[in-house]
């Protein structure tokens, strides 16, 4: 996540925001950005809140990734925000909006779900 420059910016209990800077490397041909940029951008978010309920000892990870691009990512920055819907014991449900930030304000270009496996850390 640091290499690609996603950057958090709030944490709370089941929540997680994230920005990330669009950066010529990010876009694919037609000057939007990459699919799988905003796919992963989401994901970790998601992972991220839902670590945020995990007990201690164990781990987050993705057992289920849904995404729907909903129009072009084009701007200066992207903003996921991402949410527990409901925890449980060995899975978490997520979602994520992502917006691009620019000169002509905030827009939603991305929703995305996810079921959390908790597995236990291994020593």
């Amino acid at each position: 996540m640091v290499d690609l420059g996603v950057e958090p910016v709030a944490v709370s209990p089941g929540r997680m925001s994230t920005v990330l800077t669009i950066q010529p490397r990010l876009l694919q041909y037609t000057g939007q950005v990459h699919a799988g940029v905003l796919a992963t951008l989401a994901d970790h978010s998601m992972g991220a809140a839902a670590q945020t309920l995990a007990d201690p000892g164990f781990w987050v990870l993705s057992a289920e990734l849904k995404t729907s691009l909903l129009r072009p990512a084009v701007g200066e920055r992207l903003v996921c925000e991402a949410h527990v819907l409901r925890r449980g014991r060995s899975i978490s449900f997520t979602e994520a909006e992502v917006y691009t930030e620019g000169p002509a304000g905030r827009t939603l270009v991305m929703k995305a779900s996810a079921t959390m496996a908790l597995v236990a850390a291994k020593d």
